[in-house]
């Protein structure tokens, strides 16, 4: 791993094919959460609406490539909770490929997230993260993210 990974913008065209793979996957992580088909959908949707005009971003939204030396090794999308001058910041997406994982670079993802948004002045940064992820669980709370709600379900057949 590099000491220091790097972030890139990624291109209008490399955002849209990304996008369309991310919301499946989202779409996925809802369902192993505990939302129902109807429940996942109506949230993409809300998503899309709240963060989306005419296909395109609305302001304050970053898709990133998040780069060790050249190769591109995950994706980020970090944005503004609130208007431009709000000094909170949200992760709403960040994925190391599966070739790539293992090597410490979810960490160095979001330590390069944190120097990005400290750049244009956050003072916190948020993010979600489903019950099932153990593994994201342990790296935020090792990275000393602290929990603000949990959500539960007890299914009954």
């Amino acid at each position: 791993m590099a000491d220091v990974l790097d972030l890139r913008e990624k291109t209008p065209e490399a955002r849209d094919a990304w996008l369309a793979v991310m919301w499946d996957g989202y779409r996925e992580a809802l369902l192993t959460a505990g939302n129902s088909p109807e429940e996942a959908d109506q949230n993409i949707a809300g998503n899309r609406a709240a963060l989306f005009s005419d296909g395109e971003p609305v302001a304050g939204q970053f898709f990133l490539d998040v780069l060790d030396g050249e190769a591109i090794v995950g994706s980020l999308w970090l944005a503004r909770r609130g208007d431009e001058t709000s000094t909170v910041w949200w992760v709403y997406d960040v994925e190391i490929e599966q070739a790539h994982r293992g090597r410490g670079l979810g960490r160095g993802a979001m330590e390069a997230a944190e120097v990005f948004v400290k750049a244009r002045g956050a003072t916190r940064l948020g993010l979600n993260v489903f019950g099932p992820n153990t593994v994201a669980r342990h790296l935020y709370e090792s990275m000393a993210y602290k929990t603000m709600s949990v959500q539960m379900y007890k299914d009954f057949d």
